[in-house]
């Protein structure tokens, strides 16, 4: 379970992702970051119902992203909101692609120290 410092949870701070934030888009994420002048990252994760009309399995994924990123939080560098977009080709993938992915995102979006 992420922080609660670590979660993006207001509208108006995902709208300022989506606006001033620097994108990377895969195949079954997508990810857009920016600078949050804190001392600390957080971290928003959307998956809509196109991904699946159960919630069961939205927050199935939900979970495994959280994990991944528990996991990467100590190498991601500090001061930042990462918002997380996911697309239903996840639906098919392991969570050790899952994994693979979201590293390549983080990497190619400069984010890790």
């Amino acid at each position: 379970m992420l922080n609660k410092n670590n979660r993006i949870s207001r509208n108006k701070d995902f709208d300022r992702v989506f606006k001033l934030g620097r994108s990377f888009y895969g195949k079954i994420i997508g990810l857009k970051a920016v600078d949050n002048n804190a001392s600390f990252t957080r971290l928003g994760i959307l998956i809509s119902t196109k991904v699946s009309k159960k919630a069961v399995v939205r927050n199935r994924f939900k979970r495994q992203i959280r994990r991944i990123i528990q996991e990467q939080l100590a190498n991601i560098k500090e001061g930042k909101d990462i918002i997380i977009i996911v697309f239903p080709e996840i639906l098919d993938k392991k969570f050790q692609e899952i994994k693979d992915f979201l590293k390549i995102g983080l990497n190619r979006l400069n984010l890790y120290k």
